[in-house]
């Protein structure tokens, strides 16, 4: 592709040379390329199309790195790689030894922190403001926080104590979806502009100063002017969340004109307090398709920029088998409600929105709320579903333990994208959940592995009496399988494949028992029958009925996608002891896994069917007990 302007862009500084009309071309041409890269990538789509001409501005004004720019959720930085250097290297986004979706420090001097969870930017940024001037260290800290992100409780209690404290902090409300604010318009602007001008804050300062030398005769004077002071700003100014809570208001902004936003940010850049550009974007902006719907297109595989056609495989995957199953048994009972945190068609739940509207609940970016909220209503009598994928679970844990398992409430938790996940790197790997949720008294932990066995667990786990964890990977179900669906036994699992003959046994559960399946398969052909169990509970577990199975073989491989450290494997290494047999345990190790697909992730830890393969026939004929074996 060729580009006039983008061709140009180097660096930051590079965008300061530009005039409006040229900046106004580059955002087109941003757009042309994201448009181009993500279609063959896959990645976050719309909100990215969305805030190109805001990044354009925040550069134009502000000098990165000297000037800290935070992004939150930091899926919307593509623009700001593009510019700051990654230009070349975005065509690799996402992809294996390539840069990263999210904002990342080891990749670049311009990327702050890594936001890849969201609400975090201005607690992170309030710190940072405090640190610097500690320091006494030049620059300004911007958070770009998107309107979903501000949802989140820890945005509200950051808010709360940067107004309190009353630092040079400018956040950058990205307001994509709500409407919390009058409509943008030229009298909007210039009352925006109005109050950012220097003429203003100074007579602001003047103003200030006459009241605080306003000599003190007590509490009940003090009250009184505080009282007067108020009363005449309500009746001058609108108040709203941000000024009440000691900042600065400006807006709304029109976030796709670029001359208004600099002149903002210029104002804005003098200011030495804290302050609220509020900015109107459009999620998708350009792409018609994206426009139309930006939640289809806001994570998005691999596509047709022509078409819009997004990529399928066909199959049916682990999150349409829940949302199918849900469905069906949220018609046979009424009790049953369905919550998530701002995540309804990842987690599959727009199908369950439409059908039950009002037994269903999107709470916004406060997966804590989300938790908390589903213990309330099963204390009622109802049977919540709260789906969340399992990085996003991890802030909610005090919720499941302190509000759900202590009262042993019939809470279900359904977590999607447990296990290696592909293309967003370390932030989103679903790889913590099991030693979390399985040091919680009273916890029971599920893996369906095919589409069949998802709602026979969905529907086992709705009639107990407790809480629940069904976890699934971002995955297709493999293909029926007639041992899973057997009857449910707690603690006991299945046989997947069962030869009679074999000395070697691989222990998984879930989606990974693909990868199983094939190692079997691949050591048949040379000679070494393996069966494959299939555990379908992670807790409770039965080592009784574990130890004599074991007690069958010469070698058991405990195999699992998450961390080997306090994972599954572990629990049963240390509670099963069998005379004779090799027991190996292999798991992902004491590190965060990088971007790359699934199946790449599975062979980097030794997890995928040929390594699974390997090793078992490195300990063919072995008989002593390993008590770990990670990569």
């Amino acid at each position: 592709m060729n580009f006039t302007y983008l061709s140009q862009v180097e660096g930051p500084e590079d965008v300061k040379r530009l005039s409006f009309s040229q900046l106004s071309e580059l955002a087109e041409e941003i757009r042309e390329y994201i448009l181009a890269t993500v279609s063959r990538t896959g990645g976050h789509l719309a909100s990215n199309l969305g805030v190109i001409e805001l990044t354009l501005a925040l550069h134009y004004v502000f000098e990165s790195p000297k000037d800290r720019i935070i992004w939150d959720v930091g899926h919307q930085c593509y623009p700001h790689k593009i510019l700051t250097g990654r230009r070349d290297a975005f065509p690799t986004l996402r992809q294996r030894g390539g840069i990263s979706g999210f904002p990342k420090p080891s990749e670049s001097e311009h990327d702050v922190v890594e936001t890849g969870h969201a609400s975090t930017s201005l607690s992170i940024g309030l710190g940072l403001r405090m640190g610097m001037e500690l320091l006494r260290r030049e620059g300004k800290v911007v958070a770009v926080i998107g309107d979903g992100a501000l949802t989140g409780g820890m945005a509200l209690e950051a808010l709360n104590h940067a107004g309190h404290l009353k630092k040079d902090l400018i956040i950058v409300l990205n307001d994509n979806d709500m409407s919390i604010s009058p409509n943008v318009g030229a009298l909007s602007y210039y009352f925006s502009r109005l109050s950012s001008t220097s003429s203003y804050q100074h007579f602001r300062e003047w103003v200030d100063g006459i009241i605080a030398g306003i000599p003190h005769y007590g509490g009940r004077l003090m009250d009184m002017v505080e009282r007067l002071k108020a009363g005449v700003k309500s009746l001058v100014y609108e108040q709203n969340l941000f000024s009440v809570l000691g900042f600065e208001y400006v807006g709304p902004i029109d976030g796709h004109r670029i001359d208004r936003l600099v002149q903002v940010f210029q104002d804005v850049r003098e200011m030495q307090r804290p302050v609220v550009v509020h900015v109107k974007t459009r999620k998708g902006k350009g792409y018609p398709y994206a426009e139309e719907d930006p939640t289809t297109y806001h994570g998005v595989p691999s596509f047709c920029v022509d078409s819009g056609e997004v990529a399928s495989s066909g199959k049916v995957t682990f999150t349409q088998a829940f949302s199918q199953a849900l469905l069906c048994e949220a018609s046979k009972d009424e009790r049953i409600t369905a919550i998530t945190a701002a995540m309804e068609t990842g987690t599959g739940l727009a199908p369950f929105r439409q059908a039950f509207p009002d037994r269903f609940y999107d709470v916004g970016i406060a997966e804590q709320h989300a938790v908390a909220l589903a213990a309330g209503l099963a204390r009622a009598g109802l049977r919540p579903v709260v789906a969340l994928y399992s990085t996003f679970l991890q802030r909610a844990i005090d919720q499941v333990i302190h509000d759900v398992a202590i009262p042993k409430l019939p809470v279900v938790l359904a977590i999607d994208r447990a296990g290696l996940v592909p293309g967003d790197g370390e932030t989103h790997q679903g790889i913590f959940d099991v030693p979390m949720l399985k040091a919680v008294p009273g916890m029971t932990i599920l893996m369906p592995a095919t589409a069949d066995e998802m709602h026979l667990m969905l529907r086992w786990a709705l009639e107990r009496g407790g809480p629940v964890a069904l976890r699934y990977p971002k995955d297709v179900c493999l293909p029926p399988l007639s041992a899973c669906e057997e009857e449910l036994i707690p603690g006991r699992g299945v046989f997947l494949r069962e030869t009679g003959e074999a000395h070697v046994l691989l222990v998984g559960a879930g989606g990974h028992l693909r990868e199983l399946l094939s190692a079997a398969e691949l050591l048949s052909g040379e000679g070494i029958p393996a069966d494959v169990y299939h555990l379908r509970f992670l807790k409770p577990l039965d080592f009784v009925h574990l130890g004599k199975i074991f007690s069958r073989y010469r070698g058991v491989y405990l195999l699992e996608d998450g961390v080997a450290s306090g994972g599954v494997g572990e629990t049963i290494l240390a509670a099963v002891d069998v005379e004779g047999v090799r027991l190996v345990h292999k798991g992902v190790p004491d590190e965060f896994p990088t971007h790359a697909t699934r199946q790449e992730l599975l062979a980097d830890y030794g997890l995928d069917a040929a390594h699974i393969a390997e090793l078992v026939r490195e300990g063919v004929g072995g008989s002593r007990r390993l008590h770990s074996h990670s990569a």
